[in-house]
């Protein structure tokens, strides 16, 4: 009977850029599971219906990304589903995708460095969600206002990072010319508590200007002034040392040469 199945345990909500994936425990033996979703003001949504996995993309019924929805884990026995007996069931925290949502890595398009001026551009990460000429909506379409852009960067090789903001898709930062910089841009929504800082972009480091001093430091440098000079050294010091053998031995067969004679 149904008062005998396991409930679901251990229910997280992950969702990154609003795709949204319910996770639980544990994996069913005789029995099924079926979501139901419940958004405060929209009707009971079923998904992953006589599921025997514990993981259930929930995103398509998570539209409304500023309700607040829980999920009901229903644990079934199939032959069973039209009994009139309610199946027992697990609860979920409240999820909110909206303020809950992580922001993923910005991709940056573009980077330069000329002069004094650094610039970056990049794109916003693409959500499941659609518009109606079928193209997918960004987390600006739908954040708006709300989101806005970090760029962190510093000189290459160094440890001092300075940021400055944007509520657009560029970046043009003043920086010390002819010196190489590192940096990534990361989304920020400043009205959130929690999950206010996004997902950050990969690293990138700009060439003007580089070197090889810049690029293995002054450490090879002085190893490979030493080895100069020990070869300007001995480029000296060898003929040197070989000229004086050449008279020493050409002055030895002399004497040898007198000794023989006197005898």
């Amino acid at each position: 009977g149904y008062e005998e199945l396991p409930t679901a345990v251990n229910i997280t909500w992950s969702s990154i850029n609003f795709k949204t994936i319910l996770q639980w425990q544990p994996k069913p033996s005789g029995y099924f599971y079926t979501v139901e979703i419940h958004g405060q003001t929209s009707d009971i949504k079923r998904k992953c219906i006589l599921t025997s996995e514990t993981e259930c993309d929930v995103t398509d019924v998570l539209r409304n990304v500023k309700e607040t929805y829980t999920a009901h884990i229903l644990s079934v026995m199939p032959a069973e589903m039209d009994n009139f007996e309610e199946p027992p069931f697990a609860v979920s925290e409240k999820f909110t995708p909206y303020s809950q949502t992580v922001i993923g890595k910005p991709e940056i398009k573009d980077y330069s460095q000329k002069g004094s001026k650094l610039n970056v551009v990049f794109k916003d990460p693409l959500t499941p969600y659609i518009f109606p000429n079928r193209s997918f909506q960004s987390i600006q379409d739908i954040f708006q206002h709300d989101l806005e852009y970090k760029l962190y960067y510093w000189k290459d090789q160094s440890s001092g990072k300075k940021d400055v903001t944007t509520k657009s898709h560029s970046f043009e930062v003043s920086v010390d010319s002819g010196k190489n910089y590192c940096f990534y841009v990361q989304g920020i929504i400043p009205s959130r508590r929690e999950n206010r800082n996004g997902q950050e972009s990969m690293v990138l480091c700009t060439s003007v200007g580089r070197n090889i001093l810049d690029e293995y430091g002054t450490e090879v440098f002085i190893i490979l002034a030493v080895i100069a000079v020990a070869v300007i050294t001995l480029a000296i010091v060898l003929p040197v040392v070989l000229c004086k053998r050449k008279k020493a031995k050409k002055a030895r067969a002399v004497r040898e040469k007198e000794l023989l004679n006197g005898v």
